[in-house]
């Protein structure tokens, strides 16, 4: 594990703003409850809430968001509680704010177009200006809040804008951008509500990170398509009267712990179950949240091929196990995929199934990471095949759960950003239906030297990219030296004319740390 305490400290500045502390933002936040056990608002405590955890507690500091509750009283405080050395602020959000921010314009724009979806878009005036709305309250209250040396960093397209808003209140701070989510070519990014105003407002950042190269440069592309900046060397970009880097940072997890949860998960109540249940019978698995991003319907066709296409898998009777929780029920187009699912995985068996043999099983509930795990450990084949992803880690979880002396096979999209790195997968493209089809009988019947080969090749990669590597990684890039950051905040180096127009001005004319009286 990377000592994090030792890699937010850069040696040989003599006024390092890493000697502030973290300040993490993100839609959600896996605070403590009450009682102080471990959790989040809403969700399970994963591996990268462990490293941001571990992070803060590193060098103290906040993690800040919405608190996952609606209020009546838009003026309600923030609520703080402290443990240790990480205090957690959380905001309540209006029923209207919530609609227009969350339902609205992050993921009935924002995602869908980020996915590369824009049939799905579903723009509205009202939905856009309640985006930055929100993103404003929240700067606001957050500026009251940080110090001069502290470190930002902020998480995912829920708050695109938030550095910007705290540049106009006065915050010089470095901070940091990372998107989970895919980023598009410029001639699909350009279908963005607001798109301007978001090139813009993500210049505002200190380093803005993606997922891979590939994402990385079609940001890069956009800015330079857009007239907006222009190269400064290697990952530098100069835009909007401001220099700042542009890099990718592949996310990744622990993979020697989630391999140790899946081999205790053998033990696991469930897991025991649904071993005993298979009745030797081969599992295939699939797990994903419930989104039209992650390919549930043309996997499922896949999987449908692969039966009739194998004699022999009929004969053996594969079962394929699909987890797929359920997710923004109150988005329409959430709600028409899991009846058209649900509808596919009934035809499926009725069609393919015996009385004896239920080809699909298809969980509509959220499981604990544990018993996940000891099915993944259990699998002979992890159907990971999403038509668009940023990383996405059950891909990494698959295979760090096998069983080294006789590990299952992974079947991967080629558009998951996990396809950069694992290439010893067996990589598919999603939408041709008997291709992939192909690849799991092949995953199927797959002999256990090229299995261990390729599982091993898929190992050392996750070894080498842990969680805690990529948290320090974009740290270190984040965090720099007194020189660096007055440089990239105060005297932007001037651009040719005609690049951008007049510079923006993010700076207020007071720090808001000034007047709170930190």
């Amino acid at each position: 594990m990377v000592h994090l305490e030792l890699l937010y400290k850069p040696a040989g500045a003599s006024r390092s703003v890493s000697d502030g502390r973290l300040v993490v933002v993100s839609n959600r936040v896996a605070a403590p409850s009450a009682s102080g056990a471990s959790g989040a608002a809403g969700s399970g405590a994963g591996g990268l809430a462990v490293a941001l955890q571990a992070a803060l507690k590193a060098r103290g500091g906040i993690w800040f968001g919405w608190s996952g509750k609606v209020s009546q009283d838009s003026n309600a405080p923030v609520q703080e509680r402290t443990h240790g050395s990480v205090t957690y602020a959380l905001s309540d959000l209006s029923r209207r704010d919530l609609d227009e921010y969350y339902h609205g314009f992050a993921n009935r724009a924002l995602w869908p177009i980020c996915h590369y979806r824009l049939d799905l878009a579903k723009p509205s005036a009202p939905d856009s200006a309640g985006y930055f709305r929100v993103n404003e309250f929240f700067a606001r209250r957050l500026a009251r809040m940080i110090r001069p040396n502290d470190v930002i960093w902020v998480h995912d397209y829920h708050f695109i804008p938030m550095a910007a808003f705290l540049r106009q209140l006065g915050c010089a701070n470095r901070i940091g951008f990372f998107l989970h989510i895919p980023w598009p070519s410029p001639d699909v990014a350009r279908a963005l509500p607001a798109y301007d105003r978001i090139l813009r407002a993500m210049s505002a950042y200190d380093v803005v990170g993606f997922q891979t190269e590939g994402d990385a440069e079609n940001f890069r592309n956009c800015l330079v398509q857009a007239k907006a900046g222009r190269a400064g060397g290697d990952v530098w970009r100069e835009a909007y009267g401001r220099r700042f880097q542009v890099d990718a940072f592949p996310i990744s997890i622990d993979a020697e712990a989630f391999a140790e949860e899946a081999r205790v998960a053998e033990k696991n109540v469930l897991v025991k179950r649904m071993r005993a249940s298979l009745e030797g019978r081969p599992l295939i698995i699939g797990v994903d949240r419930l989104d039209y991003s992650k390919g549930i319907r043309q996997r499922i066709e896949a999987f449908a091929s692969f039966l009739e296409q194998s004699p022999l898998a009929a004969k053996s009777r594969v079962t394929m196990l699909q987890v797929t929780p359920k997710s923004r029920s109150e988005v329409p187009e959430y709600a028409k995929i899991q009846r058209e699912v649900a509808e596919q995985v009934g035809i499926v068996n009725g069609k393919l199934g015996d009385v004896d043999w239920t080809p699909l099983r298809y969980i509509n509930k959220v499981m604990s990471q544990s018993a996940l795990a000891g099915l993944y450990r259990i699998a002979r084949v992890g159907l990971v095949t999403p038509l668009r992803d940023g990383m996405n880690l059950v891909a990494k979880e698959y295979v760090a759960a096998q069983t080294p002396d006789d590990p299952g096979v992974l079947v991967l999209s080629q558009f998951a950003g996990a396809a950069q790195e694992l290439h010893s997968a067996l990589i598919v493209n999603p939408y041709d239906i008997e291709a992939t089809g192909a690849a799991i009988a092949r995953a199927s019947s797959m002999p256990l030297a090229e299995r261990k080969e390729r599982w091993g090749a898929m190992m050392d990669v996750l070894r080498a990219n842990s969680i805690d590597n990529w948290t320090a990684r974009f740290l270190q890039a984040l965090g720099g030296d007194a020189e660096l950051a007055d440089s990239a905040q105060h005297a932007p180096p001037p651009l040719a004319a005609g690049d951008i127009g007049e510079p923006e001005r993010w700076r207020g004319e007071t720090p808001v740390w000034k007047s709170v009286g930190h």
